[in-house]
């Protein structure tokens, strides 16, 4: 692993390799994709970068994909005159644009026998606890799979102003809710400056960063236009999210065919590192961010099962206290009432309370519904200190 010192100021450091990442988050943005002035699909790119994502597809790993594009396309698609467009104006292009982007997506993976699978999202379902839940759900079955997610904000429906850059935060969110250990962000440089390299013919490139300190914060805000240094700052907030939950990050040129085969073969990007891993971070996250909004009781069997580290089951599960809600984290309890865990419950308190004590195979009888078999899944779940 990349020891977690002071890097960006020492190229030579060893940095992380692509082959090392199991599950990856690629964000491709608009000016990639689509040729503004031509008004089309960079095709010839296009496909490019989904040879790329196939090769990493058919070695085993989770290949997911933060596009942006839709508003472009709708342009291209609608004719529509250069300049600013009005929010109802991007929401309509982007109601246009979004068929003709899942269909170029679906496409291009097609060729490689990969099934597209296309998911909108709004910034409430990466931040609300029970739509992050859905979605993760959504998204996580769809790589079981085997099929590779297409995601883009839903700009259609979208409230504020639609800002280049947003879906670098997006990807960042996506990157987290996942558990991903790797965001690739393909921009239109090659990785963060301590200058505008199109400025100044002194600006250093910073290879690695170990850390986003105030100074790193400061160099993407030294950029020639609003357009470009908003650019450069949501890439950093983006790996100010990424990092903090244990994803690495790495911002590389996307203006080269097969752009992430250029940075497995060692072409100038910038990493950003994290010192903890995705699992850790979101287990911290659950141990110590979230304020329990109930009490699971469970039994002494489904105690031994906890602690070998397997789910917790319905049929386990004793008595429950409190008002929680489908995400709320909850307090587990033995027998004695001693802490045993603290996870994310799958189910409101009411449709628990109707599964206390019963087998997984009567959840739909007894709901109405196929509900999740776990009450709180492993992955959700961290085990207290005996």
């Amino acid at each position: 692993m990349t020891t977690l010192t002071s890097l960006q100021d020492n190229p030579a450091t060893p940095t992380p390799a692509l082959a090392d990442f199991r599950r990856i988050v690629v964000k491709v943005g608009s000016s990639l994709l689509v040729d503004a002035k031509a008004g089309r699909l960079n095709e010839t790119w296009l496909q490019s970068l989904a040879a790329d994502l196939a090769e990493f597809h058919r070695q085993g790993r989770d290949v997911l994909v933060v596009s942006s594009g839709a508003v472009a396309l709708g342009r291209a698609v609608l004719r529509l005159a250069g300049g600013p467009l009005k929010l109802e104006d991007s929401q309509a292009a982007a109601a246009v644009g979004q068929i003709a982007l899942a269909r170029v997506w679906s496409e291009v993976l097609s060729r490689h026998a990969i099934v597209a699978g296309q998911i909108l999202l709004t910034l409430g379902d990466t931040e609300e606890r029970r739509r992050y839940l859905n979605a993760r759900s959504t998204i996580d079955t769809l790589l079981q799979w085997r099929a590779l997610p297409v995601i883009n904000e839903n700009d259609t429906v979208a409230t504020s102003e639609i800002r280049y850059g947003d879906n670098d935060r997006l990807a960042a969110r996506v990157a987290t809710m996942m558990s991903a250990d790797l965001l690739v962000l393909l921009s239109d440089v090659d990785g963060l400056y301590d200058a505008p390299p199109d400025v100044s013919a002194a600006a250093h490139h910073i290879p690695c960063v170990a850390r986003i300190t105030p100074e790193i914060e400061a160099m993407a805000g030294a950029a020639p236009s609003e357009l470009s240094r908003g650019g450069m700052q949501t890439k950093i907030e983006a790996g100010k999210i990424a990092t903090t939950a244990g994803t690495h990050m790495v911002i590389a040129s996307g203006r080269v065919d097969h752009p992430l085969r250029a940075v497995a073969d060692g072409a100038r990007c910038t990493w950003f590192l994290t010192p903890a891993n995705p699992v850790t971070a979101r287990k911290k996250w659950i141990a110590g961010s979230l304020e329990p909004k109930g009490t699971l009781t469970i039994d002494a069997g489904a105690v031994v099962a906890l602690r070998r580290g397997k789910s917790l089951l319905p049929a386990g599960v004793t008595a429950i206290e409190g008002g929680f809600a489908r995400g709320d984290a909850v307090i587990i309890r033995g027998p004695d009432g001693a802490e045993i865990a603290r996870g994310l419950c799958a189910y409101d308190v009411e449709d628990a309370q109707k599964i206390r004590g019963r087998p997984s195979a009567d959840i739909a009888a007894v709901l109405g519904f196929d509900g999740r078999a776990e009450m709180v899944h492993r992955d959700d779940l961290v085990i207290s200190h005996a």
